[in-house]
């Protein structure tokens, strides 16, 4: 029996136009909030980018919420959609990050993109990107370690991984054959949207005091020394953003990135909260009175993630840093969170790659690197979707 899914063609404006297969049974429609949350709510775990709230805090995006429906009406897949407007014209880059919340891997997943494509097609979108929250392959603390030694290992990626998926490998070849394609496929680490590399520390199962002997020595011995001098970790409220704030400005010149203003923290907290009284926190590291460290902290379900990080020059040597990450841990694993993850991290093992030293640190806590099938695009008009890349790169 073949597979369902669409002929395609492409009309004399460059548009992409399908027929759905028949044997697509699945229906797409908006859903209201509400809706959308109660659908979060009943999964396991979901990305905190495809809750209803996220549209709220990207504010410079239009959102949208997308519900799946079988044949009786029932609703089984969710998704956030962010539309992007083109300049001067009402065409739209529809983005679905982390997402949608579907199933990716039990079927033909062309019966829940196609659908989908439909809809975003007729609210004006000249291309949609999906970011596919599936795990294709995992490498554990003693690979990575391994592979930053050899010198014949440059990336990740050419490090035998522990652990490989062999439906992200039917799922990527799905979704080529239905048009998809990775965004910036050349380009490696960071994108434009979401990371596809993360570094993540399994909580199921485990204590306390088998979390901190799974560290490295380096790690041990710096949250002891922090506890020794007397660094504290409380956690916070939004009416502390401003104390984040200062310092996460400090780390930005530091390091050499753009910080995002505070009003974005303020949006994200009142947003966040809204549908979760316990969705996101604030952490505040002190040494002596001083401020040293700063950290927001978001959980969904089973899956906590440490989401923004800030640090003052001054007083490294206290390892605020270190007590931090330890407290927002252990408050995962007493959250009942599965997964700690630390978020992004890039392919570069070499040793001067300039982002070795956050994977050395990442490491250290001894959990894995991901890799996700993550994002691909599918332009509809292939004309608009090569205008817009290029207008995206010129302007970084």
């Amino acid at each position: 029996m073949g597979q369902p899914g669409r002929k395609q063609t492409v009309d004399d404006t460059g548009e992409v136009n399908g027929t759905t297969s028949s044997t697509t049974a699945l229906t797409v429609r908006t859903i209201s909030a509400a809706e959308h949350l109660s659908f979060v709510r009943s999964q396991e775990s979901a990305s905190f980018l495809q809750t209803p709230a996220w549209g709220k805090v990207k504010t410079e995006w239009r959102s949208e919420s997308l519900g799946w429906y079988d044949p009786d009406d029932k609703l089984v897949g969710a998704g956030l959609v962010l539309y992007r407007q083109l300049p001067k014209i009402r065409r739209y880059l529809a983005y679905l990050p982390e997402g949608p919340l579907i199933d990716w891997t039990g079927g033909d997943i062309a019966e829940w993109l196609l659908p989908m494509t439909d809809h975003l097609k007729s609210s004006g979108a000249f291309a949609i990107r999906i970011g596919c929250p599936v795990v294709a392959r995992r490498w554990y603390a003693p690979t990575i370690k391994a592979a930053i030694a050899d010198e014949r290992i440059g990336w990740l990626s050419q490090a035998l991984p522990d652990v490989s998926n062999h439906d992200a490998t039917r799922l990527r070849n799905r979704l080529r054959e239905l048009g998809w394609r990775p965004p910036n496929a050349e380009e490696g680490g960071f994108s434009a949207g979401q990371p596809r590399f993360v570094f993540q520390l399994p909580l199921a199962g485990k204590s306390e005091a088998d979390l901190l002997a799974g560290m490295n020595q380096l790690w041990r011995r710096n949250i002891k020394r922090a506890a020794k001098v007397g660094v504290t970790v409380t956690q916070g409220s939004a009416e502390d953003l401003p104390a984040f704030h200062r310092i996460y400005v400090e780390t930005a010149e530091r390091d050499g990135f753009s910080p995002r203003p505070l009003e974005y923290f303020q949006r994200m907290f009142a947003a966040l909260l809204a549908d979760d009284p316990d969705r996101i926190r604030l952490y505040l590291t002190h040494h002596e009175g001083d401020l040293v460290a700063a950290t927001t902290w978001v959980r969904v379900g089973g899956h906590a993630w440490y989401t923004y990080g800030a640090s003052t020059t001054a007083k490294r040597e206290v390892r605020g840093s270190n007590a931090t990450q330890w407290r927002m841990i252990t408050d995962a694993l007493a959250a009942r969170a599965t997964v700690y993850d630390l978020r992004g991290i890039t392919e570069g093992l070499e040793s001067d790659d300039p982002h070795l030293g956050l994977i050395q640190f990442k490491v250290g806590t001894g959990g894995e690197a991901v890799e996700y099938v993550g994002e691909w695009d599918l332009p509809l008009n292939p004309l608009i979707y090569a205008a817009f890349d290029i207008y995206l790169r010129h302007r970084g």
